[in-house]
């Protein structure tokens, strides 16, 4: 019982007396992020406490300063030896695959319309991307409205066999 009162005013008084120090000096190490500093602080002192019996007792709170440095630069590492986390608004999968999905389908597409001729993307964006119908381009480009609805026609069979190529399959 009274070495469990030993280590509990041991915790209280490491945390009091060296904490709020020790806080801010690990805080301007990361940047202003008081999480991961809190964080920091809480390993040093516990390491403080575990080894109080080789603590150098005048000089606890260089001993404290050193370790905590040691532990951002081991935390520090340790990030750029994994993957990047992802932000908490990327984690829901289901959104994140959709936007993944949505932008792959996207440079495919870009892809395949850079394959066509000229004339046939541009029938292609004017109708199914600006919304003309085969009439206005037809007008707009002084061409017979039969001539825009055949280049339509085989835009889009160029454009099925264009995806095909790159490994797209029709639904």
């Amino acid at each position: 019982m009274g070495s469990t009162l030993r280590d509990e005013e041991l915790a209280r008084a490491l945390y009091a007396d060296h904490a709020g120090p020790l806080l801010a000096f690990v805080q301007r190490l990361l940047n202003g992020d008081r999480s991961a500093a809190e964080d920091i602080v809480q390993e040093t002192l516990l390491r403080a406490w575990r080894h109080a019996d080789r603590l150098p007792p005048h000089a606890i709170r260089p001993w404290l300063f050193t370790t905590a440095r040691r532990l951002v630069i081991d935390a520090h590492r340790a990030r750029q030896a994994r993957p990047a986390e992802l932000p908490a608004d990327l984690l829901d999968t289901a959104v994140a695959t959709d936007d993944i999905d949505s932008s792959l389908d996207a440079v495919l597409l870009a892809d395949a319309l850079g394959s066509l001729t000229p004339a046939h993307r541009s029938v292609l964006i004017e109708c199914f991307y600006r919304g003309k119908t085969a009439k206005e381009v037809a007008e707009e480009g002084r061409l017979p409205a039969g001539t825009v609805r055949s280049r339509i026609h085989y835009a889009l069979r160029a454009l099925t066999l264009a995806l095909q190529e790159r490994g797209v399959t029709p639904s």
